[in-house]
């Protein structure tokens, strides 16, 4: 380790002092992200009614016919 003179010690407390709140507080906690659908929910509520309700369509004509 280098050897370092007085002004150069005094100098780097003050920037570790000035620079300790942002260790304690600047370090976000990683969340993990939720997986989130491609497509609305409201598209796939659509999409569903659509394929549901043609499919009992096509099963009522079958038993009507």
């Amino acid at each position: 380790m280098a050897i370092q003179t007085p002004k150069q010690r005094i100098a780097n407390q003050r920037f570790n002092k000035r620079n300790e709140k942002f260790r304690k507080y600047g370090k976000k906690k990683e969340t993990p992200q939720q997986w989130q659908l491609p497509v609305s929910r409201g598209w796939l509520i659509l999409l569903g009614f659509l394929i549901v309700g043609g499919g009992v369509l096509e099963l009522l004509s079958q038993f009507f016919a």
